[in-house]
């Protein structure tokens, strides 16, 4: 037993087991499905995929799931999936091969531009980040 600030007995609620797939703890209340999207390179067609690879049921939550169900996702994933850091990279390797060679698309990333063609004139503030005041200009007066 544990007491909280007032002084009262706290109850422990029942421990929850986290599942641990490709270095990601995926949120154990979730249905599979949405919880597999939390892994870096996984979307919805992926994770339906996969569920159906392995015959588990779209409705299913991750804290239903068998520990040989969760071992045989871990495998699937290793086996057939380029997720979070070896993707990673291999993005990153991409970007600094534009970069490298000097192309239009490897500027635009040098530069922290829009890369695929938008309109920086307004907008593009993603990537540009926040908008800098000009000092000097004045305001238009009729």
């Amino acid at each position: 037993m544990t007491f909280n600030a007032a002084g009262r007995i706290r109850r422990r609620s029942k421990e929850q087991t986290v599942a641990r797939i490709a270095g990601v703890n995926i949120p154990s209340n979730k249905r599979v499905l949405i919880s597999l999207r939390y892994i870096y390179g996984i979307g919805p067609a992926k994770a339906r995929e996969i569920c159906q690879a392995l015959e588990i049921g779209e409705e299913k939550r991750v804290n239903q799931l068998s520990e040989d169900e969760i071992m045989k996702i871990r495998e699937l994933i290793d086996k057939d999936y380029r997720v979070e850091g070896d993707l990673r990279r291999e993005v990153a390797m991409n970007i600094k091969r534009l970069v490298d060679l000097g192309c239009y698309r490897g500027l635009r990333h040098r530069k922290g531009l829009p890369v695929r063609g938008q309109r920086t004139h307004t907008n593009a503030r993603t990537r540009k980040g926040k908008a800098v005041a000009i000092a000097g200009k004045k305001k238009a007066t009729r």
